[in-house]
């Protein structure tokens, strides 16, 4: 079952660095690993959130997954949690949160997840923490190319 937490300073507004995020679209853009996106439904919510359906395909290698997340936007408090649905994940959750910090936002980050199939999460606790680093930095290089 690995996890990852990681706050970063990030010279961009809390805001800009939300719309990022929630941008899910955009993922096969620029997110490592990430061949194709697809939102199935938005739905606004009565207290200003809204509950996003999206697909991604993962391709890494001979592995190639699509998997469903409920995404709950949650603009007013900046953050977005990601829950799984469907695919190859036993379970996966991801938080992301965006606070004013002096120079600019910090940018909060959580996950944990834990693959169905026995070979794919010995293979992921290989190179988990490596492939953080690299989906961090993607948002963060993100960022430069949208508002740097």
């Amino acid at each position: 079952m690995p996890t990852h937490s990681e706050t970063r300073r990030l010279p961009y507004t809390p805001q800009q660095m939300y719309d990022l995020v929630a941008d899910v679209a955009s993922y096969p853009e620029f997110l490592p690993w990430t061949a194709a996106a697809r939102i199935r439904t938005r739905e606004p919510q009565e207290d200003g959130s809204e509950i996003m359906l999206a697909d991604l395909v993962i391709s890494f290698k001979v592995f190639r997954e699509r998997f469903g997340s409920r995404v709950a936007l949650k603009p007013e408090d900046r953050i977005i949690e990601t829950e799984y649905l469907d695919g190859p994940f036993r379970y996966m959750i991801s938080t992301w949160k965006f606070r004013e910090a002096e120079g600019g936002c910090d940018v909060e980050f959580f996950v944990d997840f834990e693959f169905r199939n026995r070979l794919l999460q010995s293979a992921a606790g290989l190179f988990f923490y490596d492939a953080m680093q690299r989906i961090v930095r993607a948002f963060e290089k993100r960022a430069e190319t949208l508002h740097g």
